[in-house]
């Protein structure tokens, strides 16, 4: 039975943002989804519509770029129609899920083949500062209230260096701040803010990373249930963390990786183990 409550998601329509889509609506919490898709993606858009139909919870879906001022702008006026169409409907979750930013090294021979302002200012802009134009927004407006919560994705790349990772790197740590600010500044209205860790899972944006197998196989070796993360694993936090229950869980990273981030590599060989 879908509830007045609604979950803003940034990235949803695939990997983590999905996942919790899915995950949300068993709950009866409705879907407004953002995602940046062409042709080929918008298949897997229609499916998860069609998927969250079948649980009995609103799902709205927006195709723009979520990065984008002024689609923001106009996003935040369909969000306040839906809402208002459904009397006392509140956003209960804010869920930044970008993963679009540029992977080039910070130095190369040539200009053309390491960073630039330009990439390295939108990787910023959409990985970390989107976050804090998005709770700014649904506050003022009202859209979100008591009981709200604010979560960032983030990884442990945010302390580590990875080939071509830098710029990303660095808009991680940077949103994990955003993160622990936010906690404090929105305490008087009851919403809470954190960050989610999780461990290493194969999405598309992991994919993209310079690497990746290598990424997958150490997290393979290291974690202690031997298996990477999946975006099921993240979307069920969440749906402990939406409860009233977890009004406490505050300004903190919260590790979803199954004991990943823990072990180190350097002296786990697979004999010492059972």
């Amino acid at each position: 039975m879908a509830t007045n409550l609604y979950a803003l998601i940034l990235g949803a329509s695939s990997g983590f943002g999905k996942a919790a889509a899915r995950a949300l609506a068993q709950d009866g919490i409705n879907i407004i989804g953002v995602h940046l898709d062409r042709a080929a993606g918008l298949q897997q858009v229609e499916e998860l519509k069609a998927e969250l139909s079948t649980l009995g919870v609103q799902s709205h879906f927006f195709n723009i770029n979520a990065a984008d001022a002024e689609r923001r702008a106009e996003l935040m006026t369909s969000i306040a129609e839906i809402l208002a169409a459904n009397e006392g409907g509140t956003i209960r979750l804010l869920l930044h899920s970008l993963a679009f930013g540029t992977l080039k090294p910070f130095l190369a021979d040539s200009p053309n083949d390491c960073i630039s302002q330009k990439n390295l200012e939108m990787t910023l802009d959409v990985m970390a500062n989107s976050i804090l134009y998005y709770t700014q927004d649904v506050v003022r407006r009202g859209l979100m209230g008591p009981g709200g919560r604010v979560v960032g994705l983030t990884s442990a790349g945010s302390t580590r260096v990875l080939p071509m990772y830098g710029a990303v790197s660095g808009a991680k740590a940077a949103m994990e701040a955003y993160i622990r600010q936010l906690a404090m500044e929105l305490a008087p209205y009851g919403i809470t803010a954190n960050s989610i860790r999780a461990g290493v899972t194969h999405t598309p944006a992991l994919d993209k990373i310079p690497g990746s197998d290598v990424i997958m196989g150490n997290a393979f070796m290291r974690n202690p249930n031997h298996r990477l993360t999946t975006p099921d694993d993240v979307a069920s936090v969440l749906r402990l963390l939406v409860k009233p229950e977890a009004q406490w869980i505050n300004g903190t990273i919260l590790g979803v990786d199954g004991g990943e981030d823990a072990v180190d590599l350097t002296w786990w060989k697979p004999e010492t183990q059972a």
